[in-house]
């Protein structure tokens, strides 16, 4: 691979990163505000940990459904090339 791949490769990366990091953050602050309006008042020790544990099984789970989804569809395009 020659270096303006690789830099091309890593700058792509690095991008994908970054809008992933807006869009993580985009939807922390909207679970925030959903859980204000459930359990009202955030600041309690009690109220944090139950966002943190609630976002963290949402985090896993769409972890493995996504995961699940990439596997399958690299499974079909095997299998597709190979037809």
């Amino acid at each position: 691979m020659s270096l303006k791949a690789e830099v091309i490769d890593k700058i792509s990366a690095l991008l994908t990163a970054a809008f992933g990091l807006v869009a993580a953050l985009a939807w922390n602050g909207a679970i925030q505000e959903l859980f204000a309006l459930i359990f009202g008042d955030q600041g309690t020790l009690v109220a944090m940990f139950v966002y943190a544990i609630v976002v963290t099984i949402i985090a896993v789970i769409a972890v493995i459904l996504i995961g699940r989804a990439a596997a399958r569809a690299k499974a079909e395009d095997e299998a597709a090339a190979t037809r």
